[in-house]
């Protein structure tokens, strides 16, 4: 942890001067940033080079999925949450579903994450 002095007399430093009593680093200038994170960046890093094994996403709504989404909505609203627990479809596939029910005008969004059909 890093912390920068201030004035002792200025009660809006009392914060980062209590961390540098409880052992924060002290810093004065951006050296003494790097000197401390230094080691850490010359270490390399290593990823792996292949591709998770989990199936691949899909975020085409297929036409169950459209039927489903539009079925759980009506005038009453409801929220995005709501649709994608009830739907047990991605989050992604309710976006979609609902991007394209509020571009051909059908649905309205409300507050809070509220959203209903037109």
């Amino acid at each position: 942890m890093f912390a920068v002095p201030g004035s002792p007399l200025d009660p809006r430093a009392a914060g980062t001067n209590d961390l540098i009593k409880q052992g924060a680093t002290l810093v004065t200038e951006a050296a003494d940033i790097i000197n401390a994170v230094q080691p850490i960046m010359e270490r390399p890093v290593m990823h792996p080079a292949g591709e998770p094994d989990s199936e691949p996403f899909e975020s085409d709504p297929q036409g169950h999925d459209r039927d489903q989404i539009t079925g759980l909505l009506g005038p009453a609203p409801i929220s995005i949450d709501d649709l994608v627990r009830m739907s047990g479809a991605s989050p992604a596939i309710v976006r979609t579903v609902l991007l394209e029910l509020e571009l051909a005008g059908r649905l309205e969004r409300h507050g809070g994450g509220l959203v209903s059909l037109l």
